[in-house]
Protein backbone atom coordinates (compact mmCIF):
# COMPACT_ATOMS: atom_id res chain seq x y z
CA UNK A 1 0.00 0.00 0.00
CA UNK A 2 3.18 2.73 0.96
CA UNK A 3 4.53 1.34 -2.28
CA UNK A 4 2.11 2.58 -4.66
CA UNK A 5 2.38 6.03 -2.88
CA UNK A 6 5.98 6.12 -4.27
CA UNK A 7 4.36 6.40 -7.66
CA UNK A 8 1.96 9.61 -6.82
CA UNK A 9 4.12 11.75 -5.13
CA UNK A 10 4.09 13.93 -6.95
CA UNK A 11 0.43 13.83 -8.70
CA UNK A 12 -0.45 15.78 -12.06
CA UNK A 13 -1.55 19.43 -10.53
CA UNK A 14 -3.64 18.91 -14.08
CA UNK A 15 -5.88 15.97 -14.61
CA UNK A 16 -8.96 17.07 -16.94
CA UNK A 17 -10.59 19.74 -17.41
CA UNK A 18 -14.25 18.63 -17.40
CA UNK A 19 -13.51 16.87 -14.12
CA UNK A 20 -11.61 19.88 -12.19
CA UNK A 21 -14.33 22.10 -13.13
CA UNK A 22 -17.06 19.18 -11.90
CA UNK A 23 -15.37 19.83 -8.75
CA UNK A 24 -16.13 23.43 -8.32
CA UNK A 25 -19.79 22.77 -10.00
CA UNK A 26 -20.02 20.21 -6.63
CA UNK A 27 -18.69 22.09 -4.60
CA UNK A 28 -21.19 25.18 -5.00
CA UNK A 29 -24.17 22.52 -4.92
CA UNK A 30 -22.70 20.95 -1.72
CA UNK A 31 -22.74 25.23 -0.31
CA UNK A 32 -26.67 25.36 -1.79
CA UNK A 33 -27.69 22.49 -0.44
CA UNK A 34 -25.86 23.70 3.57
CA UNK A 35 -27.16 26.99 3.61
CA UNK A 36 -30.91 25.64 2.61
CA UNK A 37 -31.24 23.31 4.85
CA UNK A 38 -29.88 25.45 7.75
CA UNK A 39 -32.99 27.41 6.95
CA UNK A 40 -35.31 24.77 6.35
CA UNK A 41 -35.28 22.84 9.41
CA UNK A 42 -32.97 24.47 11.86
CA UNK A 43 -33.85 21.97 14.75
CA UNK A 44 -32.74 19.26 12.96
CA UNK A 45 -28.94 20.42 12.64
CA UNK A 46 -28.04 20.75 16.59
CA UNK A 47 -28.51 24.22 16.34
CA UNK A 48 -29.79 24.25 20.09
CA UNK A 49 -28.70 27.50 21.50
CA UNK A 50 -30.02 30.56 19.80
CA UNK A 51 -26.73 32.39 20.18
CA UNK A 52 -25.59 30.20 17.32
CA UNK A 53 -28.03 30.62 14.98
CA UNK A 54 -25.97 33.91 13.33
CA UNK A 55 -22.74 31.80 13.34
CA UNK A 56 -24.21 29.65 11.82
CA UNK A 57 -25.52 32.15 8.86
CA UNK A 58 -22.30 33.60 8.28
CA UNK A 59 -20.35 30.65 8.15
CA UNK A 60 -22.80 29.14 5.92
CA UNK A 61 -23.33 32.14 3.96
CA UNK A 62 -19.51 32.59 3.41
CA UNK A 63 -18.92 29.14 2.43
CA UNK A 64 -21.65 29.75 -0.39
CA UNK A 65 -19.49 33.37 -1.23
CA UNK A 66 -16.60 31.53 -1.28
CA UNK A 67 -17.92 28.71 -3.45
CA UNK A 68 -19.64 30.98 -6.01
CA UNK A 69 -16.34 33.54 -5.96
CA UNK A 70 -14.17 30.00 -7.30
CA UNK A 71 -16.65 28.99 -9.79
CA UNK A 72 -16.73 32.47 -11.12
CA UNK A 73 -12.57 32.94 -11.37
CA UNK A 74 -12.30 29.36 -12.79
CA UNK A 75 -14.86 30.27 -15.45
CA UNK A 76 -13.25 34.26 -16.21
CA UNK A 77 -9.88 32.76 -16.23
CA UNK A 78 -10.70 29.60 -18.43
CA UNK A 79 -8.30 27.64 -15.96
CA UNK A 80 -9.68 25.22 -14.15
CA UNK A 81 -6.77 24.53 -11.91
CA UNK A 82 -5.70 28.31 -11.48
CA UNK A 83 -5.75 26.99 -7.69
CA UNK A 84 -3.23 24.64 -5.05
CA UNK A 85 -3.57 22.53 -2.60
CA UNK A 86 -4.41 25.44 -0.48
CA UNK A 87 -8.44 25.62 -1.32
CA UNK A 88 -8.95 22.04 -0.48
CA UNK A 89 -7.06 23.13 3.51
CA UNK A 90 -9.72 25.76 3.48
CA UNK A 91 -12.61 23.83 2.43
CA UNK A 92 -11.54 21.56 5.38
CA UNK A 93 -11.56 24.35 7.81
CA UNK A 94 -15.00 25.70 6.32
CA UNK A 95 -16.23 22.16 7.37
CA UNK A 96 -14.81 21.93 10.59
CA UNK A 97 -16.80 25.30 11.31
CA UNK A 98 -19.99 23.45 9.90
CA UNK A 99 -19.55 20.49 12.47
CA UNK A 100 -18.74 22.87 15.48
CA UNK A 101 -21.75 25.14 15.01
CA UNK A 102 -24.56 22.47 13.90
CA UNK A 103 -24.11 20.22 17.19
CA UNK A 104 -20.65 19.04 16.61
CA UNK A 105 -20.59 14.89 16.90
CA UNK A 106 -24.53 15.14 16.28
CA UNK A 107 -23.72 17.56 13.38
CA UNK A 108 -25.27 16.08 9.81
CA UNK A 109 -22.52 18.04 7.97
CA UNK A 110 -19.49 15.70 9.13
CA UNK A 111 -19.40 13.30 5.31
CA UNK A 112 -18.58 16.62 3.73
CA UNK A 113 -15.14 15.94 4.64
CA UNK A 114 -15.22 13.27 1.90
CA UNK A 115 -15.57 15.30 -0.49
CA UNK A 116 -12.51 17.21 0.24
CA UNK A 117 -10.54 13.64 0.70
CA UNK A 118 -12.26 12.77 -2.51
CA UNK A 119 -10.85 15.82 -4.63
CA UNK A 120 -7.26 16.06 -3.04
CA UNK A 121 -6.66 12.42 -3.64
CA UNK A 122 -7.86 12.11 -6.99
CA UNK A 123 -6.07 15.10 -8.03
CA UNK A 124 -2.59 15.02 -6.26
CA UNK A 125 -2.26 11.31 -5.23
CA UNK A 126 -2.22 9.45 -1.79
CA UNK A 127 0.25 11.76 0.00
CA UNK A 128 -1.82 14.72 -0.07
CA UNK A 129 -5.10 12.19 0.22
CA UNK A 130 -3.70 11.33 2.99
CA UNK A 131 -2.18 14.20 4.63
CA UNK A 132 -5.80 15.94 4.35
CA UNK A 133 -7.45 12.66 6.07
CA UNK A 134 -5.52 13.39 8.54
CA UNK A 135 -6.46 17.25 9.10
CA UNK A 136 -9.75 15.98 8.55
CA UNK A 137 -9.41 13.67 11.69
CA UNK A 138 -7.91 15.94 13.50
CA UNK A 139 -10.75 18.75 12.44
CA UNK A 140 -13.42 16.45 13.23
CA UNK A 141 -12.15 15.46 16.68
CA UNK A 142 -11.47 19.43 17.56
CA UNK A 143 -14.74 20.59 16.64
CA UNK A 144 -17.01 18.02 18.28
CA UNK A 145 -14.62 18.71 21.34
CA UNK A 146 -15.14 22.38 21.20
CA UNK A 147 -18.91 22.07 20.83
CA UNK A 148 -19.37 19.85 23.25
CA UNK A 149 -16.95 18.87 26.06
CA UNK A 150 -19.53 16.01 27.55
CA UNK A 151 -19.66 14.32 24.18
CA UNK A 152 -19.98 10.31 24.59
CA UNK A 153 -16.26 9.08 24.03
CA UNK A 154 -17.84 5.89 22.48
CA UNK A 155 -19.82 8.04 20.06
CA UNK A 156 -16.37 10.14 19.04
CA UNK A 157 -13.92 7.44 18.07
CA UNK A 158 -16.28 5.95 15.77
CA UNK A 159 -17.13 8.82 13.71
CA UNK A 160 -13.18 9.79 13.43
CA UNK A 161 -11.80 6.05 12.83
CA UNK A 162 -14.42 6.32 10.22
CA UNK A 163 -13.19 9.05 8.54
CA UNK A 164 -9.92 7.89 9.36
CA UNK A 165 -10.08 4.25 7.62
CA UNK A 166 -12.73 5.68 4.79
CA UNK A 167 -10.62 8.32 3.97
CA UNK A 168 -7.06 6.52 3.62
CA UNK A 169 -8.71 3.93 1.40
CA UNK A 170 -10.01 7.13 -0.76
CA UNK A 171 -7.10 8.15 -0.80
CA UNK A 172 -5.13 5.03 -1.58
CA UNK A 173 -7.05 4.46 -4.74
CA UNK A 174 -6.77 8.23 -5.28
CA UNK A 175 -3.11 7.45 -5.52
CA UNK A 176 -3.46 4.23 -7.85
CA UNK A 177 -5.75 6.44 -9.56
CA UNK A 178 -2.95 9.18 -10.22
CA UNK A 179 -0.09 6.86 -10.97
CA UNK A 180 -1.58 4.89 -13.29
CA UNK A 181 -2.33 8.12 -15.51
CA UNK A 182 1.08 9.61 -14.92
CA UNK A 183 2.54 5.94 -15.95
CA UNK A 184 0.12 5.82 -19.19
CA UNK A 185 1.24 9.38 -19.90
CA UNK A 186 4.82 8.63 -19.75
CA UNK A 187 4.48 5.35 -21.81
CA UNK A 188 2.94 7.74 -24.76
CA UNK A 189 5.72 10.07 -24.53
CA UNK A 190 8.43 7.42 -25.15
CA UNK A 191 6.29 6.02 -27.42
CA UNK A 192 6.72 9.36 -29.87
CA UNK A 193 10.18 9.20 -29.51
CA UNK A 194 10.77 7.34 -32.35
CA UNK A 195 12.22 9.45 -35.05
CA UNK A 196 15.34 8.10 -36.69
CA UNK A 197 15.68 12.08 -38.08
CA UNK A 198 17.98 13.07 -35.01
CA UNK A 199 19.55 9.46 -34.36
CA UNK A 200 19.50 6.69 -31.30
CA UNK A 201 21.80 8.50 -28.94
CA UNK A 202 19.59 11.83 -28.74
CA UNK A 203 16.44 9.39 -28.50
CA UNK A 204 18.05 7.84 -25.75
CA UNK A 205 18.88 11.00 -24.03
CA UNK A 206 15.34 12.09 -24.12
CA UNK A 207 14.22 8.87 -22.50
CA UNK A 208 16.51 9.18 -19.70
CA UNK A 209 15.66 12.83 -19.03
CA UNK A 210 11.89 11.38 -19.13
CA UNK A 211 12.40 8.45 -16.71
CA UNK A 212 14.58 10.53 -14.34
CA UNK A 213 11.41 13.52 -13.87
CA UNK A 214 9.23 10.67 -13.42
CA UNK A 215 10.69 9.19 -10.91
CA UNK A 216 11.64 12.03 -9.70
CA UNK A 217 15.56 10.84 -9.12
CA UNK A 218 18.76 12.00 -9.15
CA UNK A 219 19.90 10.12 -12.15
CA UNK A 220 19.29 7.58 -14.66
CA UNK A 221 21.70 5.48 -16.20
CA UNK A 222 21.78 3.17 -19.08
CA UNK A 223 24.05 0.79 -20.06
CA UNK A 224 24.32 -1.09 -22.91
CA UNK A 225 26.35 -2.68 -25.81
CA UNK A 226 26.00 -4.62 -28.97
CA UNK A 227 26.93 -8.20 -29.17
CA UNK A 228 30.10 -7.67 -30.99
CA UNK A 229 31.34 -4.38 -29.43
CA UNK A 230 33.59 -4.63 -26.52
CA UNK A 231 32.84 -1.28 -24.95
CA UNK A 232 30.02 -0.28 -22.89
CA UNK A 233 27.72 2.76 -23.83
CA UNK A 234 27.27 4.41 -20.64
CA UNK A 235 24.45 7.17 -20.70
CA UNK A 236 23.69 9.28 -18.11
CA UNK A 237 21.63 11.91 -17.18
CA UNK A 238 22.27 13.46 -13.63
CA UNK A 239 24.05 16.91 -14.78
CA UNK A 240 22.69 19.96 -13.13
CA UNK A 241 20.95 21.04 -16.52
CA UNK A 242 19.45 17.66 -17.22
CA UNK A 243 21.81 16.91 -20.19
CA UNK A 244 22.56 13.28 -21.37
CA UNK A 245 26.24 12.58 -21.12
CA UNK A 246 27.64 8.99 -22.76
CA UNK A 247 31.01 7.58 -22.86
CA UNK A 248 32.17 4.43 -23.28
CA UNK A 249 33.76 1.97 -20.80
CA UNK A 250 35.48 -1.47 -20.77
CA UNK A 251 34.85 -4.60 -19.36
CA UNK A 252 36.49 -4.11 -16.02
CA UNK A 253 34.94 0.03 -15.65
CA UNK A 254 31.27 -1.51 -16.18
CA UNK A 255 31.58 -4.39 -13.85
CA UNK A 256 30.53 -2.52 -10.37
CA UNK A 257 27.11 -2.13 -12.87
CA UNK A 258 26.79 -5.57 -13.78
CA UNK A 259 26.62 -7.21 -10.01
CA UNK A 260 23.27 -8.72 -10.84
CA UNK A 261 22.55 -12.12 -12.85
CA UNK A 262 21.06 -10.31 -16.32
CA UNK A 263 17.39 -10.91 -16.29
CA UNK A 264 16.84 -9.96 -12.65
CA UNK A 265 14.97 -6.86 -11.54
CA UNK A 266 16.77 -5.12 -8.32
CA UNK A 267 15.05 -2.48 -5.95
CA UNK A 268 17.30 -1.33 -3.23
CA UNK A 269 16.04 1.44 -0.24
CA UNK A 270 18.81 1.80 2.37
CA UNK A 271 17.44 1.90 6.21
CA UNK A 272 14.76 4.94 7.20
CA UNK A 273 17.42 5.51 10.13
CA UNK A 274 20.01 3.62 11.71
CA UNK A 275 18.24 2.44 14.55
CA UNK A 276 16.01 1.14 12.40
CA UNK A 277 18.02 -1.82 10.23
CA UNK A 278 14.85 -4.06 9.64
CA UNK A 279 13.37 -0.89 7.20
CA UNK A 280 16.47 -1.83 4.77
CA UNK A 281 14.80 -3.49 1.62
CA UNK A 282 17.29 -5.27 -0.88
CA UNK A 283 15.15 -7.03 -3.17
CA UNK A 284 15.48 -8.99 -6.76
CA UNK A 285 12.95 -11.03 -8.65
CA UNK A 286 14.10 -13.63 -11.62
CA UNK A 287 11.61 -14.36 -14.54
CA UNK A 288 8.72 -15.85 -14.33
CA UNK A 289 8.99 -15.93 -10.13
CA UNK A 290 6.60 -14.26 -8.78
CA UNK A 291 8.16 -13.80 -4.91
CA UNK A 292 10.95 -11.93 -4.93
CA UNK A 293 14.07 -12.67 -3.63
CA UNK A 294 16.15 -11.18 -0.51
CA UNK A 295 19.37 -9.71 -1.57
CA UNK A 296 22.42 -9.57 0.84
CA UNK A 297 23.13 -6.21 1.53
CA UNK A 298 26.65 -6.52 1.11
CA UNK A 299 26.05 -7.57 -2.73
CA UNK A 300 25.35 -4.00 -3.36
CA UNK A 301 27.56 -2.01 -1.21
CA UNK A 302 30.42 -0.60 -3.99
CA UNK A 303 27.32 -0.10 -6.51
CA UNK A 304 25.96 2.49 -3.44
CA UNK A 305 28.71 3.91 -2.88
CA UNK A 306 29.29 4.52 -6.72
CA UNK A 307 26.15 5.96 -7.23
CA UNK A 308 25.85 7.90 -4.07
CA UNK A 309 22.45 6.56 -3.67
CA UNK A 310 20.07 5.86 -1.11
CA UNK A 311 17.64 4.04 -3.15
CA UNK A 312 17.86 2.87 -6.62
CA UNK A 313 15.52 0.22 -9.17
CA UNK A 314 17.29 -1.41 -12.18
CA UNK A 315 16.38 -3.55 -14.79
CA UNK A 316 17.69 -5.69 -17.80
CA UNK A 317 17.33 -4.28 -21.33
CA UNK A 318 15.31 -6.67 -23.71
CA UNK A 319 17.60 -6.08 -26.48
CA UNK A 320 17.47 -8.50 -29.30
CA UNK A 321 21.03 -8.62 -29.77
CA UNK A 322 23.33 -7.26 -27.17
CA UNK A 323 22.84 -7.07 -23.36
CA UNK A 324 22.09 -3.85 -21.35
CA UNK A 325 20.56 -2.76 -17.73
CA UNK A 326 19.03 0.35 -16.83
CA UNK A 327 19.15 2.62 -13.54
CA UNK A 328 17.14 4.50 -11.66
CA UNK A 329 18.93 6.72 -8.82
CA UNK A 330 17.76 8.85 -5.87
CA UNK A 331 19.35 10.35 -2.62
CA UNK A 332 16.27 10.99 -1.29
CA UNK A 333 13.48 9.38 -2.30
CA UNK A 334 12.50 5.32 -1.28
CA UNK A 335 11.41 3.27 -4.51
CA UNK A 336 9.53 0.14 -4.27
CA UNK A 337 8.84 -3.07 -6.26
CA UNK A 338 6.60 -1.55 -7.89
CA UNK A 339 8.75 0.97 -9.21
CA UNK A 340 10.63 -1.90 -10.19
CA UNK A 341 8.29 -3.41 -12.09
CA UNK A 342 6.91 -0.04 -14.25
CA UNK A 343 10.92 0.09 -15.12
CA UNK A 344 11.05 -3.26 -16.68
CA UNK A 345 7.52 -1.93 -18.37
CA UNK A 346 8.94 1.18 -19.63
CA UNK A 347 12.45 -1.03 -20.55
CA UNK A 348 9.88 -3.41 -22.65
CA UNK A 349 7.84 -0.49 -24.14
CA UNK A 350 11.01 2.15 -25.81
CA UNK A 351 13.63 -0.40 -26.64
CA UNK A 352 12.33 -2.31 -29.35
CA UNK A 353 11.49 1.19 -30.78
CA UNK A 354 15.04 1.88 -30.09
CA UNK A 355 16.15 -0.93 -31.53
CA UNK A 356 14.33 0.42 -34.65
CA UNK A 357 15.80 3.19 -35.33
CA UNK A 358 19.50 1.53 -35.02
CA UNK A 359 18.19 -0.38 -37.73
CA UNK A 360 16.85 2.54 -39.72
CA UNK A 361 19.88 4.54 -39.42
CA UNK A 362 22.21 2.08 -40.45
CA UNK A 363 19.70 1.86 -43.75
CA UNK A 364 20.04 5.61 -44.23
CA UNK A 365 23.40 5.88 -43.32
CA UNK A 366 23.98 3.58 -46.19
CA UNK A 367 21.63 5.03 -48.66
CA UNK A 368 23.09 8.87 -47.69
CA UNK A 369 26.66 7.52 -48.28
CA UNK A 370 25.97 6.26 -52.20
CA UNK A 371 23.80 9.42 -52.35
CA UNK A 372 26.26 12.10 -51.35
CA UNK A 373 29.08 10.26 -53.65
CA UNK A 374 26.90 11.19 -56.79
CA UNK A 375 25.94 14.18 -55.50
CA UNK A 376 29.61 15.00 -54.85
CA UNK A 377 30.49 13.87 -58.72
CA UNK A 378 27.15 16.07 -59.81
CA UNK A 379 28.91 18.99 -57.92
CA UNK A 380 32.68 19.08 -59.13
CA UNK A 381 31.25 18.43 -63.17
CA UNK A 382 28.59 20.72 -62.76
CA UNK A 383 29.43 24.00 -60.77
CA UNK A 384 33.23 23.54 -59.69
CA UNK A 385 34.27 22.83 -63.09
CA UNK A 386 32.73 25.98 -64.45
CA UNK A 387 34.05 28.09 -61.76
CA UNK A 388 37.81 27.20 -62.75
CA UNK A 389 36.81 28.15 -66.51
CA UNK A 390 35.90 31.02 -65.18
CA UNK A 391 39.30 32.01 -63.06
CA UNK A 392 40.97 31.13 -65.87
CA UNK A 393 39.01 33.41 -68.53
CA UNK A 394 39.49 35.94 -65.71
CA UNK A 395 43.35 35.48 -65.00
CA UNK A 396 43.62 35.68 -68.88
CA UNK A 397 41.87 39.23 -69.04
CA UNK A 398 44.54 40.35 -66.14
CA UNK A 399 47.48 39.43 -67.70
CA UNK A 400 46.82 40.94 -70.92
CA UNK A 401 46.13 44.65 -68.78
CA UNK A 402 49.09 46.71 -67.69
CA UNK A 403 49.51 46.93 -63.61
CA UNK A 404 48.16 50.35 -63.76
CA UNK A 405 44.58 49.56 -66.09
CA UNK A 406 41.92 51.19 -64.13
CA UNK A 407 39.73 47.51 -63.74
CA UNK A 408 43.16 45.62 -62.97
CA UNK A 409 42.16 46.02 -58.78
CA UNK A 410 38.57 45.14 -59.49
CA UNK A 411 40.13 41.80 -61.65
CA UNK A 412 42.41 41.30 -58.66
CA UNK A 413 39.80 40.53 -56.33
CA UNK A 414 37.50 39.09 -58.47
CA UNK A 415 40.11 36.23 -58.78
CA UNK A 416 40.43 36.17 -55.17
CA UNK A 417 37.17 35.81 -54.88
CA UNK A 418 36.31 33.06 -57.55
CA UNK A 419 39.83 31.21 -55.60
CA UNK A 420 37.95 31.31 -52.28
CA UNK A 421 34.94 30.08 -53.41
CA UNK A 422 36.15 26.95 -55.70
CA UNK A 423 38.54 26.39 -52.15
CA UNK A 424 35.02 26.21 -50.43
CA UNK A 425 33.41 24.24 -52.65
CA UNK A 426 36.08 21.77 -52.79
CA UNK A 427 36.05 21.60 -48.80
CA UNK A 428 31.73 20.96 -49.44
CA UNK A 429 32.44 18.31 -51.85
CA UNK A 430 35.03 16.70 -49.82
CA UNK A 431 32.97 16.59 -46.53
CA UNK A 432 29.77 15.37 -48.89
CA UNK A 433 31.49 12.94 -50.36
CA UNK A 434 33.35 11.09 -46.99
CA UNK A 435 29.89 12.15 -44.75
CA UNK A 436 32.01 14.39 -42.35
CA UNK A 437 30.04 15.44 -39.14
CA UNK A 438 29.57 19.10 -38.05
CA UNK A 439 29.91 19.97 -34.32
CA UNK A 440 28.23 22.93 -32.74
CA UNK A 441 31.28 24.60 -32.61
CA UNK A 442 32.25 23.51 -35.85
CA UNK A 443 29.02 24.45 -37.13
CA UNK A 444 29.33 28.07 -35.79
CA UNK A 445 32.67 28.46 -37.30
CA UNK A 446 31.51 27.87 -40.33
CA UNK A 447 28.54 30.18 -40.46
CA UNK A 448 30.70 32.88 -39.04
CA UNK A 449 33.08 32.45 -42.18
CA UNK A 450 30.37 32.69 -44.23
CA UNK A 451 29.26 36.10 -42.81
CA UNK A 452 32.66 37.55 -43.17
CA UNK A 453 32.78 36.29 -46.82
CA UNK A 454 28.83 38.36 -47.20
CA UNK A 455 31.02 41.44 -45.42
CA UNK A 456 34.21 41.25 -47.84
CA UNK A 457 32.57 40.68 -50.87
CA UNK A 458 29.35 42.84 -50.49
CA UNK A 459 29.74 44.96 -47.39
CA UNK A 460 26.44 43.68 -45.49
CA UNK A 461 27.56 43.36 -42.15
CA UNK A 462 26.02 40.40 -40.23
CA UNK A 463 26.13 38.70 -37.04
CA UNK A 464 25.90 35.38 -35.85
CA UNK A 465 24.77 34.87 -31.84
CA UNK A 466 24.18 31.97 -30.42
CA UNK A 467 23.36 30.88 -26.72
CA UNK A 468 25.34 29.57 -24.28
CA UNK A 469 25.04 25.05 -24.43
CA UNK A 470 23.32 25.22 -27.70
CA UNK A 471 22.73 21.54 -28.54
CA UNK A 472 22.16 20.31 -32.26
CA UNK A 473 22.99 16.78 -33.33
CA UNK A 474 25.14 16.16 -36.47
CA UNK A 475 22.00 15.49 -38.09
CA UNK A 476 20.51 18.53 -37.80
CA UNK A 477 23.79 20.76 -38.08
CA UNK A 478 24.30 20.31 -41.92
CA UNK A 479 20.57 21.28 -42.19
CA UNK A 480 20.86 24.07 -40.08
CA UNK A 481 24.07 25.17 -42.14
CA UNK A 482 22.24 25.62 -45.48
CA UNK A 483 18.73 27.64 -43.84
CA UNK A 484 21.09 30.04 -42.40
CA UNK A 485 23.50 30.08 -45.22
CA UNK A 486 20.21 30.64 -47.45
CA UNK A 487 19.47 33.05 -45.31
CA UNK A 488 21.92 35.31 -45.37
CA UNK A 489 22.03 35.05 -49.15
CA UNK A 490 18.48 36.12 -48.73
CA UNK A 491 19.33 39.32 -46.82
CA UNK A 492 21.96 40.26 -50.20
CA UNK A 493 19.58 39.72 -53.13
CA UNK A 494 16.00 40.48 -51.78
CA UNK A 495 17.15 43.65 -49.41
CA UNK A 496 18.92 46.59 -49.48
CA UNK A 497 19.97 46.05 -45.54
CA UNK A 498 23.91 46.76 -44.85
CA UNK A 499 23.56 44.67 -41.57
CA UNK A 500 21.79 41.70 -40.16
CA UNK A 501 21.57 39.75 -37.25
CA UNK A 502 21.26 35.88 -36.73
CA UNK A 503 20.21 34.26 -33.51
CA UNK A 504 20.48 30.33 -32.63
CA UNK A 505 18.95 28.83 -29.21
CA UNK A 506 17.13 26.24 -27.86
CA UNK A 507 13.90 26.60 -26.30
CA UNK A 508 11.02 24.59 -25.43
CA UNK A 509 12.73 21.19 -27.24
CA UNK A 510 12.89 23.21 -29.73
CA UNK A 511 16.12 24.43 -31.93
CA UNK A 512 14.54 28.56 -33.12
CA UNK A 513 16.49 30.00 -35.63
CA UNK A 514 15.67 33.98 -36.41
CA UNK A 515 16.94 35.96 -39.44
CA UNK A 516 16.34 39.09 -39.39
CA UNK A 517 17.93 42.39 -41.37
CA UNK A 518 17.37 45.95 -41.00
CA UNK A 519 14.85 47.80 -43.32
CA UNK A 520 15.91 51.42 -44.81
CA UNK A 521 13.50 51.54 -47.40
CA UNK A 522 10.42 50.70 -45.01
CA UNK A 523 8.20 47.93 -44.16
CA UNK A 524 8.48 45.29 -46.50
CA UNK A 525 5.09 43.38 -48.16
CA UNK A 526 4.26 40.22 -46.79
CA UNK A 527 6.25 37.50 -48.00
CA UNK A 528 7.61 33.74 -47.42
CA UNK A 529 10.97 32.86 -48.47
CA UNK A 530 10.25 29.69 -50.40
CA UNK A 531 13.29 27.69 -50.22
CA UNK A 532 13.51 27.90 -46.22
CA UNK A 533 9.78 27.41 -45.96
CA UNK A 534 10.57 24.02 -47.94
CA UNK A 535 13.40 22.88 -45.86
CA UNK A 536 11.67 24.00 -42.35
CA UNK A 537 8.79 21.86 -43.63
CA UNK A 538 10.75 19.06 -44.36
CA UNK A 539 12.52 18.88 -40.89
CA UNK A 540 9.01 18.96 -39.70
CA UNK A 541 8.73 22.57 -37.94
CA UNK A 542 7.34 26.04 -38.69
CA UNK A 543 8.61 28.90 -39.99
CA UNK A 544 6.76 32.96 -39.10
CA UNK A 545 7.99 36.10 -40.72
CA UNK A 546 7.26 39.47 -38.70
CA UNK A 547 7.36 42.59 -41.35
CA UNK A 548 5.87 44.63 -39.14
CA UNK A 549 8.50 45.69 -36.91
CA UNK A 550 9.46 49.24 -37.10
CA UNK A 551 12.85 48.99 -39.39
CA UNK A 552 13.39 45.22 -39.28
CA UNK A 553 12.20 42.29 -40.75
CA UNK A 554 12.21 38.79 -39.02
CA UNK A 555 12.18 35.33 -39.95
CA UNK A 556 11.57 33.10 -37.39
CA UNK A 557 12.38 29.13 -37.73
CA UNK A 558 10.97 26.53 -35.07
CA UNK A 559 12.76 22.83 -35.50
CA UNK A 560 11.82 19.96 -33.21
CA UNK A 561 14.46 18.39 -31.67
Amino acid sequence: MIAESNNSRAASSGGDAVGASMVFVMRLVLALTAILTLFVAPGDLGTYHGELSLLSSLIFGGYLLHSLTLLAAARRHRNPFWHGKAVYWIDLGWFALMVYCTGGGNSFFFPFFFFVILTASFQWGFDEGARITLGATFALALATWLSDSNINAGHLLLRTAFVLALGYMIAYWGGMGVAQRRRLRLLRDVSRLSNPRFGVDQTIATMLQQTRDFYHASNCLLLMRDSSDDLWQLHSSGAPDGRASLSRLPEGAAAPLLVFEPQVLVQYASALHPRLPNSLESRTRAPGDARWQRLPPETVEQLIDLLDASSFVSAPLPLRKGEGRIYVVSGTHRFSRADAVFLQQLAAQVFPVIENIVLLDRLASDAAFRERQKIARDLHDTTIQPYIGLRHGISAIRQALQSDHPVASELDKLLDMTTQVIGDMRQFARNVRQGAAQTDAELLVALRRQAQQVREFYDIQITIQAEEGLSISDRLAAEVFQIVNEGMHNIRKHTRARTGLISLSNADGQLRIRIENETPEGPSAPFLPGSLAERTAALGGHIAIDCESDGVTAVSIAIPV
